[in-house]
């Protein structure tokens, strides 16, 4: 009687986790539902891309602290900026705010422009966005004179090129460094002192294989960096959606259909596992073979590196269940 009481309990917990898991996810693909279609409605009456749009939401989510998960739109935009200097009590009647030279908008046709209303700041958002011209260019002067740094410009329209790539906001597949089908293993390394080249701590995981192994891409992103490091031998960058930068060192060798500027997805191949680097262009064999693998946040201001052993570990197991 009593392992049959067991059984049902654990039947019963096992269920309210599955249908907990569902409808997480439920609300997970519910958030990004709306706002792809308020990214998709200040298209339609701005005529500027969604995709500029959602990047640029996307981007202020990465740097803006403390935001609620479930926060329709994150863009946030200075009162002063909004309301206009001298409008110092903060009027969000449309009409004060233009008269003060403020950019606040309506955009939600109720007459006012409100800083925490999600279709006034799209609107306001993408009006400044639009004021210097329709082209890629014109977006990119638009975006540096609104966060006044090169970066940012560059996180943004790369973030822009992936959704229009994948016309999708909701990117969420991870992929695991090198091939499962080969042999390798990894610890963490993170954080662990370094002697070549002066001392300093290793900014990555090292995972070692043979040589050969596949390389691959772990995220969604553009390819900012290729070429060769006094530290990292032959090495890529890639600037993903979260204002994350991947770093791969110690490559073999380059995937001949790859370059700088090119959209990557979770699973494409960059290269190959080696031990170049510690030296001018061509060293290779002063350490084993293995793939560096190192991950640095961007907050808008400055960039740091972070310990990626539990990502991996979490891409792997991810990866493994899924074939």
């Amino acid at each position: 009687m009593f392992n049959k009481l067991a059984y049902i309990s654990v039947l019963i917990i096992s269920i309210s986790l599955i249908l907990s898991q569902a409808v997480f996810a439920e609300e997970d693909t519910e958030i990004y539902d709306k706002r792809m279609a308020l990214y998709k409605k200040t298209e339609a009456v701005t005529l500027v891309p969604w995709y500029y749009i959602a990047a640029i939401d996307q981007y202020e989510r990465q740097v803006n602290k403390d935001l609620p998960d479930d926060q329709l739109v994150s863009i946030q935009i200075a009162p002063e900026k909004w309301y206009g200097i001298g409008n110092s009590s903060m009027i969000s009647d449309a009409r004060v705010i233009k008269m003060f030279n403020g950019i606040g908008k309506d955009g939600n046709g109720d007459g006012k422009a409100k800083r925490d209303n999600p279709e006034d700041i799209l609107y306001t958002m993408s009006n400044d966005l639009i004021k210097t011209g329709p082209t890629v260019d014109d977006f990119k002067i638009a975006l540096w004179n609104y966060y006044k740094r090169d970066l940012s410009v560059k996180t943004i329209t790369n973030t822009a090129k992936v959704f229009q790539t994948f016309n999708d906001i909701h990117l969420t597949d991870r992929a695991f460094p090198v091939s499962l089908q080969h042999n390798y293993s990894f610890l963490n390394t993170w954080g662990d002192r370094r002697g070549f080249g002066g001392l300093r701590i290793h900014e990555g995981t090292d995972i070692f294989a043979n040589y050969g192994t596949p390389v691959k891409s772990t995220t969604y992103g553009v390819i900012e960096l290729m070429g060769w490091n006094l530290y990292g031998g032959w090495r890529i960058g890639i600037r993903d959606i979260f204002n994350i930068y991947h770093y791969y060192g110690h490559l073999n060798g380059y995937s001949d259909d790859i370059d700088v500027g090119q959209i990557v997805k979770p699973g494409d191949q960059l290269g190959s596992v080696g031990s170049s680097g510690y030296g001018p262009p061509g060293t290779s064999g002063k350490f084993p073979p293995h793939l560096h693998y190192g991950m640095y946040k961007d907050n808008g201001k400055t960039e740091w590196s972070f310990d990626p052993y539990p990502y991996l570990k979490k891409w792997e197991r991810m990866e493994k269940q899924a074939n």
